[in-house]
């Protein structure tokens, strides 16, 4: 899912700049932390698409002009909610 993930902010005409694989790296890191939060052993989708925002947002670049890093962010925030909700979920075994 997280590889999923990466590879849409990669392929979104939206971004001009995606998400590396480092930046999936981290994103599995902060699921895998949030899950043992939460007192369980294993990461569910919900923990990646929960930790995909504040993770992934700031890395991207997204097409078009900003006036300022604040609007480029907002922008790349849309862009990655949009992904996130319409990025089909693993279903589990």
């Amino acid at each position: 899912y997280i590889v999923a993930l990466v590879a849409a902010t990669r392929n979104d005409a939206a971004i001009a700049l995606g998400a590396s694989p480092r930046a999936g790296l981290h994103l599995a890191a902060v699921a895998r932390a949030r899950a043992a939060m939460a007192g369980r052993g294993f990461v569910s989708p919900d923990d990646v698409a929960h930790a995909a925002v504040d993770v992934l947002a700031h890395r991207l670049i997204p097409t078009g002009q900003y006036a300022a890093a604040a609007d480029a962010l907002a922008a790349s925030t849309r862009v990655l909610r949009r992904i996130v909700a319409n990025l089909p979920v693993p279903a589990g075994d």
